[in-house]
């Protein structure tokens, strides 16, 4: 029997495995009766291998050898050492945290034109930030996450489909959130807080839900009822979390927790 792959489940079990070094992380592809799942610690009774995740690499690996589009489940477990663990395999005792349908990486770049992630620049746009995410009431480290993917924080920049500016809002995004200058940083970074804190509140405080709808659109996100398969929009919301840890490491502030969703 072809072994069931439970497909790009890195996308938030990397979320999830904030494990040793800051620039990696472990997951761990396991083998049982020809099933293979993927899980933030070895389960017992599978055969487990230990996989490290590079925070810095532009492609995600392929763990489950095929190329598709998946739907599973992500469960959470508690186990024998207290320990919580997220899996795509329901161990006894787990419970639902999430239903994903995503695709297999691809050799696509995870944004292109950015290639690796860079260091966290808290220097960029500063005041402008902060006063964005005070007023609009949004995760400062994850408004300027988004920025950096987008934009590499340029006020100039113009992307082949037309989005503008540091948070590289589309023409249609600056008319509702009245932006009248897109290539002005205060007016782009207050518009952007303002569309986040809509999707945030749309997802119920999401960031994964959050980043993927802007990137690929809301209509996208509802179609697939989850993060879209899209080798594009799986890689943007990996990369956007990634800089999100490591802004809110760089600013001081507490890891996430429960780690995909912000405080409601």
């Amino acid at each position: 029997m072809r072994p069931r792959i439970v497909a790009t489940t890195l996308l938030l079990l990397t979320a999830c495995a904030a494990i040793g070094d800051a620039q990696a992380r472990t997951v761990y592809r396991c083998v049982k009766d020809a099933t293979v799942s993927l899980s933030t610690a070895p389960e017992p009774g599978s055969k487990c291998e230990a996989k490290t995740i590079d925070d810095n690499a532009a492609m995600l690996p392929n763990l489950w050898g095929e190329l598709g589009v998946f739907s599973g489940t992500l469960y959470e477990w508690k186990a024998p050492d207290g320990r919580m663990v997220y899996t795509t395999r329901r161990m006894p005792g787990a419970v639902q945290y999430l239903k994903f349908t995503v695709e297999t990486p691809k050799a696509s770049p995870a944004h292109v034109g950015l290639g690796k992630l860079g260091k966290p620049r808290l220097d960029a746009h500063a005041q402008e930030f902060r006063a964005a995410a005070k007023a609009h009431k949004v995760d400062d480290a994850f408004l300027r996450a988004i920025a950096h993917a987008e934009s590499g924080f340029d006020a100039k920049a113009v992307s082949p489909k037309g989005a503008q500016g540091v948070m590289q809002l589309m023409p249609e995004v600056q008319r509702e959130y009245g932006v009248a200058d897109p290539f002005a940083s205060k007016q782009s970074i207050d518009g952007g807080a303002k569309f986040l804190r809509a999707l945030l509140r749309r997802y119920k405080g999401d960031f994964n839900l959050a980043a993927a709808a802007y990137n690929a659109g809301i209509g996208a996100v509802a179609k697939f009822r989850g993060v879209p398969p899209y080798a594009e929009t799986l890689a943007y919301v990996e990369k956007v979390h990634v800089l999100h840890e490591r802004y809110r490491s760089a600013m001081g502030l507490k890891p996430l927790d429960p780690p995909l969703r912000a405080a409601q």
